[in-house]
């Protein structure tokens, strides 16, 4: 099979939020990047499916890798949003205790929280919980308030950070499954679906998939055990019924269901935490989605009043561990970032800058780099329903997908983008396109005749120069 590239740098391996963020990281610290992923575009394995929160890293553990990645992800998060266009809806979020033994568990959440350094979380009467959530079920004995806690959009970051990568330079290859490695003496030799790529480093970010890279050339120091959480999502009126985020007090293996507007404007309940053997298949399960709106409606009973638009699914790759599984080894030119479960979106960029630490601090052996002597800045479309949107602009070309309000003009820029899309999941993560009430009922025939061939044509072209 004919090389790829033969001169990389660095192969990032997956296309998940932490996949994307190590790829723009190394092509901005001037490496030659290039990013692998096997399905179709990034975000097809596990990062698709998540709450959508940016935590504040109250309730890690303290002194833990998780914790310093968290809060490090967040600041730059926060530092960089507004110049990629991004948005944030910061909504706070709140811990109800519903029993007394839950009760008495939210003192030692707080000052887990003070002593992880977020210091403007307090524990407050059922009073003010009632004032702050007036539709919250009766019976609730007490809870605990993060103001620091915001909602953003789970999709458009990491395409930012893979269009900032291609800006300067970083290539990208999808439906590009890396099959064998082979040690090299000055790096290694992949063999892919697509052709065999070398390159001097290897980060391994293949979420659950993770051990099994790793263990194409050595004896995996973690094994990924998928956790599968379930997710609904309530129509778009129901966001008028909570004003936080609204979790419960967790327990020793799962952080629990939570209620949370969406920068979509919608609601989500969920997940659930059901370990499986298969790390491929998310599928729901329809008595699992009773129990969970019967959850719902206990906390929250108004939700009675508002239709399920739809249900998703998403595996977690959990270990047999707890913490984050990031290992060097500096003498194989390789690193290892496995283990990335919940806390992934806000920890991806704190967990970029950590690598970076691990390489420029461990490996002997650095390539030269050549950071760009000043930083472009992507313009990510606005897919909030808390900002101005395409639709009340003038020249959009009209409205395609009347639930989600898409226009023409989107559907067209995202395949005039840096980073197009090449299955249609990328494309409706990309811009909403069929992701509204009516599931694609409507707009799917208008939507596939703006498609015409391209996702079929865009497989492989232009991707690595």
């Amino acid at each position: 099979m004919a090389p790829l590239n033969e001169n990389v740098d660095v192969v990032v391996i997956g296309g998940g939020v932490v996949g994307c963020a190590l790829f723009r990281r190394f092509t901005l610290m001037g490496a030659r990047t290039l990013l692998l992923e096997k399905g179709g575009d990034i975000l097809s394995g596990a990062s698709k499916a998540n709450s959508a929160i940016l935590h504040t890293g109250f309730d890690a553990p303290t002194g833990s890798l998780e914790l310093q990645c968290m809060q490090a992800g967040y600041r730059e998060y926060l530092a960089v949003h507004q110049q990629m266009n991004l948005p944030l809806l910061k909504t706070g979020a709140m811990v109800v205790a519903w029993d007394q033994a839950q009760l008495e568990a939210l003192p030692g959440i707080v000052q887990q929280a003070h002593d992880n350094g977020v210091s403007d979380v307090a524990l407050i009467s059922t009073q003010e919980l009632y004032q702050r959530e007036p539709n919250l079920a009766a019976g609730a004995l007490g809870g605990v308030v993060i103001p620091g806690e915001y909602v953003i959009d789970p999709w458009s970051a990491p395409l930012a950070y893979v269009t900032q990568a291609v800006m300067h330079g970083g290539a990208w290859q999808f439906n590009c499954e890396v099959r064998e490695v082979q040690a090299e003496e000055n790096g290694w030799l992949l063999t892919t679906s697509k052709g065999r790529v070398r390159t001097r480093l290897v980060i391994n970010c293949a979420g659950n998939h993770g051990d099994l890279i790793d263990g194409m050339w050595r004896t995996p120091e973690y094994e990924i055990r998928p956790r599968k959480g379930q997710f609904l999502v309530y129509d778009k009126a129901c966001a008028t019924q909570i004003n936080a985020i609204i979790l419960p007090v967790p327990t020793p293996t799962t952080k629990g269901v939570l209620l949370c507007r969406t920068i979509f404007g919608n609601v989500i309940l969920g997940p659930t935490a059901e370990e499986q053997q298969d790390r491929n298949r998310a599928d729901v399960d329809e008595t699992v989605m009773r129990e969970l709106i019967e959850k719902g409606r206990r906390m929250l009973p108004t939700l009675t009043n508002y239709p399920v638009t739809a249900t998703y699914a998403g595996l977690r790759p959990a270990t047999e561990k707890k913490e984050y599984r990031i290992y060097d080894y500096p003498e194989n030119n390789w690193i290892s970032v496995g283990g990335i479960r919940s806390t992934g979106l806000t920890a991806a960029l704190g967990i970029a800058a950590h690598v970076e630490t691990l390489y420029r601090n461990r490996f002997t052996q650095r390539f030269p780099l050549h950071p760009p002597a000043e930083l472009r800045w992507p313009q990510m479309p606005m897919l909030s329903d808390y900002q101005p949107r395409d639709y009340t602009c003038p020249g959009n070309g009209g409205i395609v997908c009347h639930c989600e309000l898409v226009t023409r003009r989107e559907l067209e820029a995202a395949f005039d983008s840096a980073v197009p899309p090449e299955c249609i999941g990328g494309l409706r993560r990309r811009t909403r396109v069929m992701m509204g009430r009516c599931n694609g009922f409507f707009c799917s025939n208008h939507v596939a005749d703006i498609i015409g061939d391209r996702l079929d044509n865009t497989l492989v072209v232009g991707k690595v120069k």
